[in-house]
Parts: C-alpha cells; structure tokens; sequence
C-alpha cells in the first residue's frame, strides 16, 4: 500500500514543488482582502516559517539527485528575499519585514536538517 503511494509522490515532486513555488509567490504578492487574519502576535512568522519549510522539501524531492543542496539552499533564500524585497517595491498593502526573512530561512534551514534525517 504505502509503496504505490511513494512512487506517486516520486513521480509528482517537480510539479508539487512548482505548484508551490507559485502559490507562495501568488500570496506573498496578491492583496489578501477579505481574508481574515490571525490576531496572535508574529503568527505570520510562523506560516513564513511552514512555507519555506514545505517549499524546501518539496524542491529537495524534486531535485534528489541534484550534486550540491547548498546551491538549493541559497536559491530557496535568495527567492525569500526577492520576495520579501518585491513586497515592499511593488505593493502598497505589504511591506518588507527583516523578520519575515529571518523566518524563511530558518524554515529552509530546517529542512535541510529534517531532510537529512529522512534520507
């Protein structure tokens, strides 16, 4: 049973990891109206945090035979701060936030070490 589950996952992990990256991007650049908010503080540190963690997973399954993760690992970083960079130049309803950073690349860096436990 679990078998035919992980070849699928093997088979899926490029367009999860696509899919991801878009829609990560899509809510950290799209205005989120109507959209309610978690009234606990830096909560959205967290979810930074998880997204970064499942978008570096996701990339480090897709490109399991990739010779060098630390070149994933300053790509998945370098995309958190373009983002968190693009938030600030080219919105008006989200600003750039040092911390959200800090958070994205604690979730990387933490998935490279769940990773390694994994495999």
């Amino acid at each position: 049973m679990l078998m035919p589950i992980k070849k699928l996952l093997e088979r899926s992990a490029l367009p999860i990891a696509i899919i991801l990256t878009i829609f990560i991007t899509t809510i950290s650049l799209v205005h989120l109206n109507g959209v309610p908010s978690i009234k606990i503080s830096n909560s959205d540190k967290l979810g930074h945090f998880v997204a970064y963690l499942l978008l570096s997973l996701s990339w480090f399954y897709a490109l399991k035979n990739f010779p060098k993760i630390y070149i994933l690992v300053f790509f998945l970083i370098s995309y958190g701060i373009i983002i968190e960079v693009l938030q600030g130049v080219l919105t008006t309803y989200r600003q750039a936030d040092f911390y959200d950073v800090i958070a994205n690349v604690a979730g990387v860096l933490f998935a490279i070490i769940l990773y390694r436990k994994i495999k």
